[in-house]
């Protein structure tokens, strides 16, 4: 959450140059980016920060990596101009930050159910990260088309042993894992069991699935959300969904708040123009 100081505000929104330390090539269209920044540093998992690529955008990303060993990362999708001149970037290269911003995730303890797939499932590794220190018992599911699209899966797997819990792999083509959507072992396991929060990242659509599970199971939910994002402080309206802003009350919305713009959420998003789009 952003910090009510003017001081704070004008501090995380300077430009802050910071040099490539390595980068890690995820799947043949993913890569992470690691760096030293001393605000991200204090980060909470589910922030945001913009990324500028000089002379081509700037651009928002969740942190994959929250400080470890005092390094943070982003891990990015080529998807576009901008995450494609990104990829073309070197270790020693320079990139510009902003933030972090928004509202992250709110740790909770118990039994806990995590859904990701794709590059969402980046800031729900520092979030899994930060729950080992809870009396929480995690159940981490993470889906993909591929097993060679499928992310993080070791890392994943190291950090599970610190909680009790376990992880399910699903991909689309039965390559890995189970056969199908994340969300099919996610609908059963929630009727057969009580979980005390569902955290969740990735495509909206699949994300609009596990909110109408969350629903029908009485279940608290945590989404985090993705939409573009021009300022990162809540003032050009880029990212609006309902009556919210997604960088500034977001990018984490609670199952209430997604109740609220169920008229939009998996359905529409706004455009370069400022048009709602479907998704």
């Amino acid at each position: 959450m952003l910090e009510k100081s003017s001081g704070y505000l004008t501090d995380i929104n300077r430009l802050r140059i910071v040099e490539i330390r390595e980068t890690i090539r995820e799947s043949p269209t993913v890569k992470t980016f690691t760096f030293n920044d001393r605000a991200c540093l204090k980060a909470k998992p589910g922030q945001f920060v913009m990324l500028w690529i000089p002379g081509v955008d700037e651009i928002p990303m969740s942190l994959s990596t929250i400080g470890r060993n005092g390094v943070s990362s982003v891990t990015v999708a080529e998807v576009g101009e901008a995450t494609k001149a990104l990829h073309q970037r070197k270790p020693g290269d320079m990139l510009g930050i902003r933030g972090p911003f928004g509202n992250g995730f709110t740790s909770v303890s118990g039994n806990v159910m995590i859904v990701g797939g794709g590059t969402g499932l980046a800031p729900l590794l520092p979030l899994t990260e930060s729950l080992v220190s809870l009396d929480t018992r995690i159940t981490f599911l993470l889906g993909a088309k591929t097993k060679e699209e499928l992310l993080f899966l070791e890392r994943i797997k190291r950090v599970m042993p610190g909680v009790h819990g376990k992880v399910v792999a699903t991909t689309e083509d039965g390559s890995y894992g189970l056969k199908g959507l994340v969300t099919e072992p996610a609908e059963e396991m929630l009727a057969k069991e009580k979980f005390d929060m569902i955290y969740t990242c990735g495509r909206e659509q699949m994300m609009y699935k596990v909110f109408l599970l969350a629903e029908r199971y009485h279940v608290p939910l945590q989404a985090c959300l993705e939409r573009i994002m021009r300022c990162g402080i809540g003032l050009c309206g880029s990212c609006v969904i309902g009556e919210f802003t997604v960088c500034k009350d977001g990018p984490v919305l609670s199952r209430e708040q997604l109740s609220k713009v169920r008229d939009e959420f998996g359905r529409l998003r706004r455009g370069f123009s400022g048009r709602k789009i479907p998704i």
